[in-house]
Parts: C-alpha cells; sequence; structure tokens
C-alpha cells in the first residue's frame, strides 16, 4: 500500500454529495466517510464511529482518532505527506477532516455540498491542529 493508494482512493469519492454520517462513495459522503472510504478501500483497519453531530466538541473527533488502531500521529504537522489524515479547525473544537493530496486536499465539504478537491491555501494549511498516518503505508 503506497501513499498514492491512499489518494487515489480519496479521489474516487469526488462529486459525491455531502451527507452527515454518509458512507457510500456516489451516494453521500461526510468529511469522516471519506477517510472511512479511503481506509476501506485500501485494506486498512478503521473502527467507524456514528451518532456524532455535525460539529462535533468536546474533544469527540479528536478521542476518536486517537483510539483508531490504524492511525498514528505524525508529531510535526510540517512532516505531513500525501495520503495523510488532516484534523481542522473552523471554531473552536477541531471538527472537520481532509485527506492530504500534496498541493491539495481532498474532503466532503457541506459548504460545496459536495466531496472536492482543491488547493491546501494558507487558509486551509492554518486550520490543521493534527497530522495522521495510515498505518502500514509506504
Amino acid at each position: 500500500m503506497t501513499t498514492d493508494d491512499l489518494v487515489d482512493a480519496a479521489r474516487q469519492c469526488l462529486g459525491t454529495p455531502f451527507r452527515h454520517q454518509g458512507r457510500i462513495a456516489g451516494v453521500g459522503l461526510d468529511c469522516a466517510g471519506v477517510a472511512i472510504h479511503v481506509a476501506r478501500q485500501c485494506g486498512l483497519g478503521v473502527i467507524d464511529v456514528e451518532g456524532y453531530s455535525r460539529t462535533p466538541s468536546g474533544g469527540q473527533l479528536e478521542a476518536a482518532l486517537e483510539a483508531q488502531p490504524g492511525l498514528q500521529r505524525v508529531t510535526v504537522l510540517a512532516d505531513r505527506q500525501p495520503g495523510d489524515l488532516l484534523l481542522m479547525r473552523f471554531d473552536s473544537d477541531p471538527q472537520h477532516l481532509a485527506i492530504d493530496a500534496g498541493a491539495t486536499i481532498i474532503h466532503a465539504y457541506e459548504h460545496v455540498d459536495q466531496c472536492c478537491e482543491h488547493r491546501l491555501s494558507s487558509l486551509w494549511a492554518a486550520r490543521i491542529v493534527r497530522v495522521y498516518r495510515f498505518r502500514g503505508v509506504e
């Protein structure tokens, strides 16, 4: 399994309508659904979490990521690489996920009502609070 495989799996989600707690590419996904899709497509272990709110708070999303046996935290944000899972903050608590695709990110974004890929601008880069790497990926 390579980082290219992860990014390719994320790109399978592009154009999928945004759907809170959605888990089916081509039908409906949220940002966690994209991460779940990538892990499953690449045969990586993942624990799906259900019943979360549209804007997770109180460290709910961070706790779910830390409990994933198939993820390891990258300690230096600048060491992120394509295929990594990015935890992002819009307001106070981190509440959004994206897949790093190099100069771009791939994520299900409610404001555009679909899964999209766009440039990782300085505004988006400033939202990254943690980086996670899928275990067993070269």
